[in-house]
């Protein structure tokens, strides 16, 4: 890497569409399906240091997760890290496994170092769900199969590219922040045993119907699949979340979304952020203005409709100024 070169590293956010098996009795537990999305990202650049500096946003959990992945890769922490841009933090779009890996990775190519899905238990990250990692590395809609104590990673056991013209619509609360860390781990504890005909159910919709209509491009299969799983794992995190979604102005607007016979919808991880999904972009637009008007019922939302993403995380050579202007407007 010649001199006035930085590393740009942009990571896709993820939806969590559901967990597979919470039940456990095979052996295994958790098991995910989710999906890469174009938007939101993280974006940050780094560039070769004397010491470690670390500006933009988030610079306090930047600089602790870059001392993580340098330890992990046997370098030194010498960096300038800027991040510019952030996916919003407990939202359930994956912030923190792809703040991680972003940053691991950077540091990787910066130092001639490999960085694979491994690295990313030394992050911490991974812990339920492998879906996040799956995301960053390989994009599209991924299906992994759980967790098998003391076996590491969980591991992908399907990946399917989502359709291009397919829209997914985000519905965000910026004024709550889903379970994580020790509340997530609490939250965890205190729910019941999870029942094993409910997993029974979720694993042969996930098998028979979700991926079969994704291949072949069928919206209405695809999107009472995951409907279903939704109500079936909405209904056991009610109790420690307050409902089948954390937000009850999500809950209220996806409703309203369900009512316009909108398929798929539901809500990512602990939320709050609600998705569904719709076949193109021009009824993507409709629909996101119709719940924008005013005294919809997305007064006070964040309102998105994107892409899925069907290839890895973006890692590629900058010069060193590019983006620096952007970062600090995102800043001043």
């Amino acid at each position: 890497m010649r001199g006035g070169q930085a590393v740009l590293v942009r990571a896709p956010a993820r939806l969590h569409l559901g967990f597979l098996d919470l039940h456990g009795g095979l052996g295994r537990r958790f098991g995910s399906i989710g999906l890469a999305l174009d938007e939101p990202f993280t974006e940050l650049r780094l560039q070769p240091s004397r010491e470690l500096c670390c500006q933009g946003l988030e610079a306090s959990r930047v600089r602790r997760l870059c001392l993580a992945a340098a330890q992990h890769l046997g370098v030194e922490p010498h960096c300038r890290i800027v991040m510019t841009t952030a996916i919003p933090a407990h939202a359930g779009l994956g912030s923190g496994t792809q703040l991680a890996l972003a940053i691991g990775s950077g540091i990787a190519r910066l130092n001639g170092r490999a960085f694979t899905p491994n690295a990313a238990e030394a992050l911490d990250r991974g812990n339920r769900s492998g879906i996040g990692i799956a995301a960053f590395f390989e994009g599209g809609l991924i299906v992994d199969g759980g967790r098998r104590s003391g076996h590491g990673l969980p591991p992908v056991i399907a990946r399917l590219d989502f359709p291009a013209d397919w829209r997914v619509l985000l519905v965000l609360d910026p004024d709550i922040a889903g379970f994580h860390g020790e509340g997530e781990r609490a939250a965890f504890a205190r729910l019941p045993v999870f029942p094993e005909h409910d997993a029974d159910r979720i694993s042969r919709t996930v098998l028979m119907q979700v991926l079969p209509a994704l291949a072949e491009q069928d919206l209405p299969g695809f999107g009472a699949g995951i409907a279903d799983i939704q109500r079936r794992l909405g209904d056991h995190f009610a109790p420690a979340q307050g409902g089948r979604y954390t937000s009850p102005r999500v809950a209220a607007a996806m409703a309203a979304v369900e009512a316009l016979g909108i398929g798929g919808a539901g809500q990512s991880s602990w939320g709050p952020t609600g998705f569904a999904f719709v076949g193109s972009e021009a009824e993507a637009a409709d629909v996101v203005r119709w719940l924008r008007r005013p005294g919809g019922p997305a007064d006070g939302l964040r309102i998105l409709a994107v892409r899925g993403r069907n290839g890895p995380a973006e890692i590629r050579l900058v010069e060193a100024g590019e983006g620096a202007a952007r970062g600090a407007l995102l800043n001043a």
